[in-house]
């Protein structure tokens, strides 16, 4: 007996998004630098009620916290998009690094990567193609797919 296993239908242009703003979240985690927090030495005063609050806050404590996990949360998504965009095959590992990966890439176009990056040059529609199957690779690597909507009836069956 042999089981099936069908890739699940995703929404293209949702899908798109998600990944697009992954790879945005990626490039401010990877090149934006990072500004350590300070304590404020100055007294603030707030009105508070009277009686007790029952939260005490140290406000030193709480910005060693951020300035030490935050570099390291930054590396460690960084590390995730980079581990899943090495397991994409050639062609897709370059359009996503070329177009999405690097510093400049508010200022790269499609076009100027199909046509000049790629050699030989390919044809927007192949483009296209390459693209979406890396888009739909790295949405399943990352757990960020989001499955068309199955209209079963007069319900609506699946959306994650």
């Amino acid at each position: 007996m042999q089981q099936a296993f069908d890739l699940p239908e995703l929404d293209r242009k949702l899908t798109k998004l998600a990944v697009e703003d992954a790879l945005m979240k990626y490039r401010i985690c990877k090149y934006v630098t990072f500004e350590e927090r300070e304590a404020s030495i100055t007294a603030g005063y707030t009105e508070r009620p009277s009686g007790p609050t029952n939260v005490t806050s140290d406000q030193t404590a709480n910005i060693a916290i951020y300035n030490a996990d935050e570099p390291e949360r930054r590396r460690r998504y960084c590390e995730r998009i980079e581990r899943a965009v090495r397991r994409l095959p050639q062609q897709e590992r370059f359009l996503v690094e070329e177009r999405y990966m690097t510093n400049e890439s508010d200022y790269i176009t499609d076009q100027s990567v199909y046509s000049f990056k790629f050699d030989p040059p390919i044809s927007h529609p192949k483009y296209g193609d390459i693209r979406w199957r890396a888009f739909y690779a790295l949405a399943m690597l990352l757990n960020i797919a989001v499955k068309k909507d199955v209209v079963e009836g007069d319900e609506i069956i699946g959306r994650s």
